[in-house]
Parts: C-alpha cells; structure tokens; sequence
C-alpha cells in the first residue's frame, strides 16, 4: 500500500466513523444545547485529545495490552462505565432538582471541566483501544516510521472531529435562545444523562471479542 493510498483510505474510513452517532456526539451536543457553544467545544477537544492518546498509546505498542489481557480490558471497562453512570446520574438528578422561583441558580461547573470531561470520556473507554490497534495497523504501508505515521492517522481523525464537532455547535447557535427556557435544558439533561447510562450498562454487559 502506499503512502497516498493508506491516506486517502484512512481519511474516507476516519469520516464515516466521526459522524457515525456516538457517546461523544451525545455528550458536545447536550453541553452546546444546555451550556453553550464555548463548553462544548472545550468537550470536544477533549474528545479528541482522547483521540490521539490512543492513537500514540496504540502506536507504541502499548494498546496491546487490551487487545491480550482479560483483565486490563476488564479494569479499563468497569472504571469506564462508573465514570458514565456517575456523569449520567448527575444530569439526571440536575433536570430533576427543583428550581425555587427567586432563589439563584447553582453555579455551572467550570468550564475546564469539560474538557476533561472529554477526555476521560474516550480514554476509559476500552473499545476505542482496541479499535485503533486494530485500525491503524491496516493502513501503514511497509517501510514507514510506525510511531510517526500512526500519529499523523490519529491526527487527521482527530481533526474530523473536531470540525464534526463544530459544526454540531454552531447548528445549536439559532436556537439558543429557545434553549435558554428553564424547561427545554432539563429535558435535555434527563435525555443525555439516561443515555450515557445505558451506554455504561452497555459497555458493562459487552464482553471482548476474541
């Protein structure tokens, strides 16, 4: 294969995967939605920070781990599915606290914190380690530095998704102020709290392949 082609192929299979609906769609569409276009890209650039952590910790070899150990894939998925369960459950009982007319909202988190958010989001989950080092591997053509060039693939799906994630923000950008209701955003944060919920009893119950 060469170097064009592992590209170009690379760069096709990496867009139909960056908007293939997911966990981290769900997760900088609810925080463009509820808490602006600033915190949800702030999400998705820990998104895909995340990214190219496993694209690095797949280059060097060290996503094999997941790929052979039980019981690294188990670690890596029950902490996985707590830290889902624990940010869904907080969305939920965030739309279900009531709001008490004249008394003052409670502070939002800081913005930092979904960046990390972000991150911690695609790290703890195994089944992205285990893709990318099965991924990458089929589009490396012979002879070229293996670290490098598995960065570089990372890096351009990274990059997708960060447009991907932009465009999804400013789609949220007319309606802001429909989104600004107390009613809408709670609605929104029952949703996407139950959801990543059911994406970590999902994640818990999948079993590795292979």
């Amino acid at each position: 294969m060469e170097i064009t082609t592992a590209l170009l192929g690379f760069s096709l299979a990496a867009a139909l995967l960056t908007v293939t609906p997911g966990l981290d769609t769900a997760l900088v569409l609810r925080t463009a939605a509820v808490e602006g276009p600033r915190r949800a890209m702030l999400a998705g650039a820990g998104v895909v920070t995340g990214v190219l952590a496993w694209g690095l910790i797949a280059a060097l070899g060290l996503g094999a781990v997941l790929a052979v150990s039980e019981l690294a894939y188990r670690v890596l998925q029950l902490a996985g599915a707590a830290y889902l369960v624990w940010l869904g459950l907080g969305m939920v009982r965030s739309a279900a606290r009531p709001q008490t007319p004249g008394l003052p909202k409670v502070a939002a988190p800081a913005a930092p914190n979904w960046f990390l958010r972000g991150v911690m989001t695609n790290l703890l989950n195994p089944k992205v380690g285990v893709f990318y080092l099965s991924f990458l591997p089929q589009f490396l053509p012979a002879g070229v530095p293996v670290v490098p060039f598995s960065v570089l693939l990372a890096g351009i799906h990274a990059a997708m998704g960060l447009v991907f994630f932009a465009a999804i923000t400013a789609a949220t950008i007319p309606f802001q102020r429909a989104l600004g209701g107390p009613r809408l955003p709670r609605i929104l944060d029952a949703v996407t709290g139950g959801v990543l919920i059911a994406f970590a009893l999902r994640l818990l119950l999948e079993r590795r392949a292979g």
